[in-house]
């Protein structure tokens, strides 16, 4: 008899949701150069900004890892 092992994984949920408003500070740049900023230890990237900024974001895409926001 074969046994198999199955991956069980808990569903953590993620610290921001689609549609909502943050307020951040830039604490780095990515690879892509995009600013990062995270909210509880997530990791948001914010395009278009810079190390140091203090910027009002709206979260536009959430994934597994990472949430992608747009300055508002």
């Amino acid at each position: 008899m074969e046994v198999k092992h199955v991956s069980v994984k808990k569903f953590v949920p993620k610290p921001v949701e689609r549609g909502a408003e943050y307020e951040v500070d830039i604490k780095e740049v990515s690879k892509r150069g995009d600013g990062v900023a995270r909210i509880k230890g997530f990791v948001v990237f914010v395009p278009n900004t810079k190390t140091g900024d203090h910027v009002k974001i709206r979260i536009s895409k959430v994934s597994r890892r990472f949430a992608i926001a747009e300055v508002v």
